[in-house]
């Protein structure tokens, strides 16, 4: 396969890593979208199915095998590693990894962050299992593997249903359809086209924070939860994690707050209290899309969404851990 967007003054060598997800998952009947097992295939496997890399140097390595709601820290950390040791490496242009669909907002986020790559760093996922007669995962890989060539690219990106989105603006918007991301008001970087990639504004761009940021025993890493403010809050469920005895007290909350992250009365006095006690606390909107702007700002608002906004926060707590 020849990339037509590929520069031969970059390097060509890609490196695509697999860490599960629906997109190596199987099911019992091809007609089956949503009672599949996930992670049951490996990357090589999800490599060989398409005959379109014939002649492409592409290395594969299998960095972990889950379904991605079970996410963890430790994952993270151990793909953060992964990914440095091959940006780091002179002949890789590129890599991909594949990844379940319901955490890829959160990882995109982090390893963005993170790593800041100036090199592209293409997450991809399906909405289907591979077994499934809508499969989108072989298209959504061969995107990815097309953007990851492509010179001028960059960063940490995530390509879904043809669209490349930034890793720092990815949500997963719905439950079924295969087209499931969006960026809020921020829009798809570009897309995918018959092969070759459209650009409708700039990568994402940011100071690396580096690895040594979340280095930490994963264990050890500051305990920052979520809460929603909704009809009928009140400071209950505050009081009740603040409770929650040693060895992991709660370190931060993420607020999902009603329209411009606005807080139920009870539920504020009771993120004061937690303020006192020494809890970082931040809050964003529940409605995943539109700036928040605030006018009180005795309680931090951020334009993040709360799962963004609790990576961010925990960064930001393992700041001055480290």
């Amino acid at each position: 396969m020849t990339l037509p967007s590929a520069d031969s003054s970059r390097p060509q060598q890609l490196v695509v890593l697999g860490t599960g997800g629906t997109i190596a998952g199987n099911a019992a009947s091809a007609t089956d979208a949503t009672g599949y097992r996930a992670a049951e295939r490996g990357i090589e496997e999800l490599i060989a199915a398409l005959p379109a890399l014939e002649g492409l140097r592409i290395e594969t390595e299998q960095v972990a095998q889950i379904d991605s709601k079970n996410m963890s820290i430790a994952i993270w950390q151990r793909l953060a590693r992964v990914l440095a040791m091959h940006l780091a490496r002179p002949e890789v242009g590129g890599i991909v990894v594949t990844h379940g669909s319901d955490t890829l907002e959160e990882t995109a986020y982090l390893l963005q962050r993170v790593l800041a790559p100036s090199k592209p760093v293409v997450l991809t996922a399906a909405m289907r299992p591979a077994t499934s007669l809508q499969a989108d995962g072989p298209q959504n890989l061969l995107d990815a593997i097309i953007v990851a060539a492509t010179a001028g690219t960059s960063g940490v990106l995530a390509v879904v249903a043809g669209r490349i989105w930034s890793g720092l603006e990815l949500r997963k918007v719905h439950v079924l359809q295969l087209d499931a991301f969006d960026a809020g008001d921020a829009g798809p970087i570009g897309a995918v086209e018959d092969g070759r990639i459209r650009l409708w504004r700039p990568m994402p761009a940011g100071a690396p924070l580096g690895l040594a940021r979340i280095e930490r025993e994963s264990s050890g890493w500051p305990r920052v939860e979520i809460i929603a403010s909704h009809a009928g809050s009140d400071g209950a469920i505050v009081d009740a994690v603040l409770a929650k005895p040693q060895p992991t007290p709660l370190a931060g909350l993420v607020v999902a707050g009603t329209g411009n992250a606005t807080l139920h009365a009870e539920l504020e006095a009771a993120l004061w209290r937690a303020q006192a006690a020494g809890v970082r606390v931040w809050r964003c909107s529940r409605t995943g899309a539109g700036p928040v702007i605030v006018h009180d700002e005795r309680i931090p608002a951020v334009s993040l969404t709360p799962w963004q906004a609790r990576v961010a926060l925990q960064l930001e707590l393992l700041e001055g851990e480290t």
